[in-house]
């Protein structure tokens, strides 16, 4: 009997145990929160109990045999941030844990996605990364620029450098710094952009209007400049970088120190001191070329998984010579300059900037802000202003010597809106802005305001799609318009506004007549419509096939407007015309990428422009100052097309070949003239030796004469003699060849900090050329040799 109730209590038993045995499952899947990719091999460990798996390359896991509790889940993945999750489980669960994949990228206020950056898939871009951008830490954008293929610069002498991409620039060239689209007087040919490009971690050449969130007039191209990202961890570091150079006998140092906290608090600040005296020709002095410059960035954030602040500040001051030479009594003058084998005025050494002369200072302060919506995607919102303070100082005597001739005080502000996310496979981003800005032209200087007051409102909105239609096959397309609005308050030469017609035309903009000038109250809208459709093709063993479409629309510029007078630092007399209409741009970008230890890029583009503005040399006209070259705009059918091409190739372990060549030709369509100041074709060639600590380069650029350019001669009457004589500002320069070399190596320096010293030698055989896009080419030769002595310390 006893026997018998053991058997029935162990029966009993084992029923309870196995009525509490723990069949309850947990399914799930880890990805990335940014672009929703799944995260393989991260790790998901259930608190209180021995179990641990992993995701497969998929990101998905799974957990059986666990009892109905609440349970505590830490998932963990390398470069992410370590997580912890509260589950409750009854019967099966399923859920999609979110990590954040991008540690090493804090600041991503602007740019999260995989797809959706500044930037486009369906365009190769062209970049330079940091290491590169420090060897030009004493330089100017401009100067760093010239080493991408397919980009030159527009230079006004040594110091003053507009980058060109294809063959266009200024207004047709959008600048964006750190989410900002800087906005300067950048209608003249003599503006160089107000950026440090020290305060930048990388900078990325899209040679087409792809980004249409910042804008949709870039029909040249943008440059997108992009700030250090900062480290998700408790650390404090910088770099301090000195530079001296032999050719204008002054240096600079630029410093930047960043702290950054666990709890996603940081904060950077950035300063450069920048000082250089006259530059040197081989065989002269550039007499009055030096400059001033002085930067100071500050900019602070936090981030958080789900939402983000940052707030930045900046401050860009530089002062420019402009080379003493190039300004004189008139075309007279210009006459004996451009006979003359050496410049009419060649002075002593010295650090002192005399004039002619520009100073600019430049402020941007920006706040913007994110946060991640759940089902709908990431809101982001952004406002920054923007003061832009420009003085340009003529030789000027009498009481009004000490004035400038030009003062112009430019103030912008914009807010813009953005949301993006991911429908249905499609990866989406929409946006809107509102833009106000105000140029006010100081009527005190003395002289007749080439800009006129006028204040300007732009609204725009967009919108951006793009699949990923396989792993190697990707298609984009996107919409914008802008709205712009022009109300301008602007005196015109009674003689002039009628030899133009028009009192005819516009009589209805008149507000009153004023001795010899009428002032007028022109108010001007232009509707722009902007479009990009791209695809990005993977054609196997690391070949890609690169094809976008943009249609891109900008509104005339003020300069291009308004301007009926001298221009002094470009110490001409500019005409422009208040009939302009928008320019239309077509281009076709194409581009075939090799990968590998053979590396290339092949990149041909066409691009057609309809209402394109150009400004040319038309004559000459007698003033007060003396005798000055008349430009005037006009607009014209254009068409541009060219070639880019890059290799790279390792042909051994330490040794790198680099070849860059670009070819362009631009034409207006009307007479099949060519355009005015496209740049010659070009090639490259560098040599260059890495190992661990040094690094050794040769290179040499070559410049072939340009043969297709306008005639835009014009003769000059010399009283005494009662002759003419030809102005010849048309015929291009002599080929030529420059050859530099450069050195460097780093060390350990005091415990973990780096120290990295370097040389390199510009124009190593002091040859003495002329630039075809160099404005001042008409009165000295290029620089001579420079030696530059660089010391970098990372801690």
């Amino acid at each position: 009997m006893r026997f018998i109730i053991l058997i029935g209590l162990a029966f009993l038993f084992s029923e309870l145990v196995h009525a509490q045995e723990c069949t309850s499952i947990i399914t799930g899947r880890v990805i990335d929160l940014h672009d929703k990719s799944p995260l393989s091999g991260a790790t998901i460990i259930v608190a209180g109990i021995e179990v641990a798996v992993q995701t497969d390359l998929d990101g998905y896991f799974r957990i059986e045999k666990l009892c109905d509790a609440n349970y505590s889940l830490q998932i963990s993945h390398p470069e992410c941030s370590t997580r912890a999750f509260r589950l409750p489980l009854n019967g099966t669960t399923d859920r999609v844990f979110y990590l954040e994949h991008h540690l090493e990228s804090l600041n991503e206020i602007l740019l999260t996605s995989k797809i959706f950056t500044t930037k486009s898939e369906t365009v190769l871009e062209n970049s330079l990364d940091l290491s590169a951008l420090e060897k030009y830490s004493g330089f100017s954008l401009g100067d760093a620029l010239k080493d991408l293929s397919g980009v030159t610069t527009l230079n006004t002498g040594n110091t003053v450098a507009k980058p060109v991409i294809n063959g266009l620039h200024s207004s047709r060239v959008s600048l964006i710094n750190n989410g900002v689209r800087m906005q300067d007087q950048e209608w003249g040919v003599e503006h160089a952009p107000n950026l440090d490009i020290n305060s930048s971690n990388r900078i990325t050449v899209l040679k087409g209007a792809s980004a249409l969130q910042f804008t949709g007039d870039a029909i040249g191209g943008i440059i997108v400049a992009e700030p250090e990202r900062i480290a998700l961890k408790d650390t404090l570091y910088g770099r301090s970088i000195f530079t001296f150079g032999s050719n204008g006998r002054g240096g600079s140092n630029s410093t930047t120190i960043i702290k950054s906290y666990e709890n996603g608090w940081n904060a950077q600040v950035q300063g450069t001191l920048k000082r250089f005296g006259d530059y040197e020709a081989p065989d002269y002095t550039l007499s009055n070329t030096g400059n001033f410059e002085r930067n100071l960035m500050f900019r602070i954030g936090l981030n958080k998984l789900n939402w983000g602040l940052e707030g930045q500040y900046s401050l860009f001051k530089n002062d420019v010579g402009i080379l003493r030479a190039s300004h004189l009594g008139g075309a007279e003058d210009l006459v004996r300059a451009i006979n003359s084998p050496v410049p009419l005025v060649i002075e002593d050494f010295t650090y002192t900037i005399n004039r002619p002369k520009q100073e600019v200072q430049h402020q941007l302060i920006k706040v913007s802000g994110f946060m991640r919506i759940e089902n709908l995607g990431k809101l982001t919102a952004q406002y920054d202003f923007q003061l832009n303070n420009r003085f340009e100082f003529d030789i000027r005597r009498g009481d009004d010597a000490d004035k400038a001739s030009v003062d112009l005080e430019l103030s912008t502000q914009n807010l813009a809106v953005n949301l993006e996310g991911a429908f249905s496979g499609y990866n989406y981003k929409v946006g809107s802005s509102l833009n106000y800005q105000e140029n006010f032209a100081n009527p005190e200087t003395g002289v007749r305001r080439l800009i006129p007051d006028y204040q300007q409102y732009r609204a725009g909105v967009y919108a951006v799609v793009d699949k990923e239609i396989s792993s190697n096959w990707i298609l984009e397309g996107g919409l914008r318009f802008d709205h712009t609005k022009m109300d301008a308050f602007k005196f015109y030469r009674t003689s002039f506004w009628e030899s133009r017609n028009y009192d005819q035309l516009y009589p209805e903009i008149v507000v009153e007549e004023v001795g010899n000038q009428i002032l007028t109250n022109p108010i001007l809208n232009f509707n722009n419509l902007a479009a990009t459709l791209g695809t990005s093709v993977s054609l196997g063993d690391q070949l890609w096939l690169f094809a976008n479409f943009s249609l891109a629309s900008r509104a005339p510029n003020a300069s291009e407007l308004f301007s009926e007078g001298l221009h002094h630092s470009a110490s001409r007399i500019e005409l422009g015309d208040l009939g302009f209409q928008s320019e239309k741009s077509r281009k076709i970008v194409l581009a075939f990428q090799k990968k590998g230890r053979l590396n290339f890029a092949l990149q041909p583009f066409y691009n057609r422009v309809d209402n394109f503005v150009v400004i040319e040399p038309t004559g000459v006209q007698q003033t007060i100052r003396g005798n000055f070259q008349v430009w005037e705009y006009r607009q014209v059918l254009a068409e541009l097309f060219g070639i880019d091409f890059d290799l790279n190739y390792q042909f051994w372990d330490h040794f790198n070949f680099k070849h860059q060549f670009s070819i362009i030709k631009g034409y207006e369509r009307d007479n099949d003239q060519p355009l005015i100041n496209l740049p010659p074709a070009s090639f490259s060639n560098t040599i260059t030796y890495q190992n661990d600590r040094w690094t050794i380069g040769v290179s040499n650029d070559y410049f072939f004469r340009q043969n297709e350019f306008p005639d835009t001669n014009f003769e000059v009457f010399f009283p005494v003699s009662e002759t003419f004589q030809t102005v010849d500002v048309s015929s291009a320069p002599d080929a030529y060849t420059l050859w530099h070399c450069n050195a460097s190596y780093s060390l350990s320096f005091i415990g973990k900090s780096e120290l990295t010293v370097g040389a390199q030698i510009n124009n190593v055989f002091n040859t003495s050329y002329r630039s075809y896009l160099n404005r001042l080419r008409y009165y000295a030769d290029d620089l001579g040799t420079n030696i530059i002595l660089q010391t970098k310390i990372n801690f």
